[in-house]
């Protein structure tokens, strides 16, 4: 049975990339907000990243792609933006969450070290990596904000959606209650086998979301449902989304773990 505390899980269909568009469209936000996840279709990069790999060259990490492929990339994905400017982040699976305003814009104005972003301007889309991990997308009513955050395990069990949520209700007045928020695709709970550490790492909280693994001292974790689990503490009640797996469906997604050398999709949330 379903937690009732739990924030209410999608109730239908998202766009995806099969034959529609070549992102996941988020889905319950406010009119006044745009948002979406790219999937690994509709880029120009050459395996192992083909074909849409959007990460930024120069920052840490393994990607080798060629900085013309993801420059052309990146112009594809700041198209299907309705006129609004990605924000890349240099993501350590930390908590910090930075806000983000016009110059941030810049040219050269590099990327800030964080793990989530926030806004209450139009035309800048907050913007996060992932390929496994989990972004979720955060809008305040009425057009008033909108955050996005880059959750893995660490991130999740270190607070960064509560960082997150807190930012954004701080800048732009509302309550956790009153957000909406979206999760995309990440690695789902039959492939995510984690350790005894991460599960010690969540809690009696986050119990639920760990199925005993083969293996003694291995668990299935469910990332998604340690999401909902985080965000409903919060007040949060409504989280869309969080239905697709990266590890198991490698013609429209990224992996990592599955994969080890990879390309990184982007999901973004912008004001209109």
């Amino acid at each position: 049975m379903r937690d009732p505390r739990a924030p209410e899980p999608a109730t239908a269909p998202v766009a995806t990339g099969a034959g529609l568009t070549p992102y996941l469209v988020a889905d319950g936000l406010p009119p006044e907000v745009g948002g979406l996840m790219a999937t690994r279709r509709g880029g120009v990069s050459r395996a192992p990243y083909d074909s849409m790999n959007l990460r930024p060259a120069g920052l840490r990490g393994d990607a080798m792609d060629e900085p013309a492929a993801i420059q052309e990339n990146q112009r594809r994905f700041t198209a299907w933006l309705e006129g609004a400017q990605p924000v890349f982040l240099e993501q350590v699976h930390g908590t910090a969450v930075v806000r983000l305003a016009r110059a941030d814009l810049a040219p050269g104005r590099g990327h800030p070290q964080a793990d989530a972003s926030f806004t209450t301007e139009p035309g800048i889309a907050c913007t996060v990596l992932v390929a496994d991990c989990l972004p979720v997308l955060f809008a305040a009513p009425g057009g008033k904000g909108v955050a996005a955050a880059h959750a893995g395990w660490r991130g999740l069990a270190g607070g960064v959606l509560e960082a997150t949520a807190r930012a954004l209700c701080e800048a732009s007045g509302c309550e956790p209650a009153e957000l909406s928020t979206w999760l995309g695709a990440c690695i789902g709970p039959q492939a995510f086998e984690v350790g005894d550490e991460v599960r010690e790492a969540f809690g009696a909280q986050g119990a639920r979301c760990f199925v005993p693994g083969e293996r003694t001292g291995k668990w299935w974790a469910d990332l998604p449902g340690l999401a909902r689990e985080r965000l409903a503490a919060l007040g949060v009640r409504r989280a869309a989304g969080g239905q697709w797996c990266t590890f198991t469906d490698p013609a429209r997604f990224f992996s990592y773990r599955r994969d080890g050398l990879t390309g990184r999709h982007a999901a973004a949330i912008w004001l209109r």
